[in-house]
C-alpha cells in the first residue's frame, strides 16, 4: 500500500511538469509565429511608419558621419568657411568642388551677370558665383541639399544674391534663360578615379551630351567641371554640337600664378585642368562667350 501511494502521488507532479512544458513550448511557437507574420518580403521585421523613419533618419546621419570621417582632413579645402558651420551632407563631402577651383571658375565669368547653376548641390559653386558678384539661379533637384545650400550662402553672406530652386533641370532648362550656364553634373561618386578613361556617358542623371544640349538652351556661354580622367576627345565632340562648331585648345592651369590662373590662348573653347596641392582634380571646359572671356583674362596676366 505504501508503494501504492508513493506512485499515486507521483503521478500529478508529472502531469504537471508536462503541462507546463507544453504551455512554455505553445508560448514560445506563438511568439515564433508572430515573429514570422510580422516579417516583410525581403526578410526584415516590418516596423512602424514612425520607426521606419528615424532608422531612415539615423541611416542617413550614420552614412554622413562615416564619409565626413573620410573626407575630414580636406574639410578647408572645400570650404574656407567650413568652422563656421557649413553642412555637408555623404554625396557633398565627395562631389563639392574645391574652393580654389569654384573661385577659379567664378572669375572667369562677368561681375553683375546671371548664373545658373544646373546641380548645385550643397552650393559650393554657386556661393563662389555669387561672391564674385554675380547673380545665380541654383537649381537642385534634392530638397535637403537645397536646404544645406542655402545655409552655407548665408555663412558667406551672399544668400540674398542666389535663388534657390528644387527642381529637375531638364524640366526646366526650356523655360531658364541665363548669361551663362555652369555644370557640374554627379560623375557618379568616388569610384570615377577607376576608369582609365572617362567616358562622358558615365556622368549623372544623364550623358554629358544630353547635359550640354540642355545647357546650350538656356545660354552658349558654358562652364562644365569634370572628372582629370574624362576622355579630351569627346569634350572636343561637345564643341560640334554647337552652330557653327567651336574651336578647341587644351590648357594646362597653374593654379599658383595669375590670380590662381595661367593659360595658353583659346579662341571659343578652352579646357583648364586643376591642381590643388600639386593633385589633379579636375577639368574645367569653356565654351563660347566664357571662353573668349577666359582669353581676355589670361591676356591681362601677362
Amino acid at each position: 500500500m505504501a508503494n501504492t501511494r508513493c506512485r499515486c502521488r507521483a503521478r500529478p507532479v508529472t502531469f504537471l511538469c508536462h503541462r507546463l512544458l507544453h504551455f512554455l513550448s505553445t508560448r514560445r511557437l506563438r511568439r515564433r509565429r508572430l515573429r514570422l507574420t510580422t516579417t516583410t518580403a525581403t526578410g526584415h521585421e516590418a516596423e512602424s511608419p514612425a520607426k521606419s523613419a528615424a532608422a531612415e533618419q539615423r541611416d542617413a546621419a550614420g552614412d554622413d558621419a562615416a564619409v565626413a570621417g573620410k573626407y575630414w582632413a580636406q574639410r578647408h579645402s572645400l570650404f574656407a568657411l567650413y568652422d563656421r558651420g557649413v553642412q555637408m551632407d555623404a554625396e557633398g563631402w565627395y562631389s563639392a568642388t574645391p574652393e580654389a577651383i569654384a573661385a577659379a571658375q567664378a572669375a572667369r565669368a562677368p561681375r553683375g551677370s546671371l548664373v545658373l547653376d544646373a546641380f548645385a548641390g550643397v552650393g559650393g559653386n554657386s556661393i563662389q558665383f555669387a561672391a564674385r558678384g554675380c547673380r545665380v539661379v541654383a537649381v537642385e533637384i534634392d530638397p535637403r541639399k537645397v536646404e544645406l545650400a542655402a545655409h552655407n550662402a548665408r555663412i558667406y553672406g551672399v544668400e540674398d544674391r542666389i535663388e534657390f530652386v528644387v527642381g529637375d533641370f531638364f524640366r526646366l532648362a526650356p523655360s531658364l534663360k541665363a548669361d551663362s550656364v555652369f555644370l557640374s553634373p554627379p560623375w557618379g561618386g568616388p569610384s570615377y578615379r577607376q576608369a582609365q578613361v572617362y567616358s562622358l556617358d558615365m556622368l549623372k542623371p544623364k550623358d554629358g551630351f544630353k547635359i550640354f544640349q540642355a545647357a546650350q538652351k538656356i545660354s552658349p556661354n558654358i562652364i562644365m567641371f569634370l572628372p582629370r580622367n574624362v576622355d579630351i576627345s569627346q569634350v572636343e565632340q561637345l564643341s560640334w554640337l554647337s552652330s557653327p562648331p567651336l574651336d578647341f585648345v587644351k590648357v594646362i592651369v597653374n593654379l599658383s600664378i595669375c590670380n590662381n590662373n595661367i593659360g595658353i590662348p583659346a579662341v571659343v573653347l578652352q579646357s583648364e585642368e586643376s591642381y590643388v596641392e600639386h593633385r589633379l582634380k579636375g577639368i574645367t571646359a569653356y565654351f563660347g562667350g566664357m571662353a573668349q572671356e577666359v582669353q581676355k583674362q589670361e591676356q591681362n596676366c601677362f
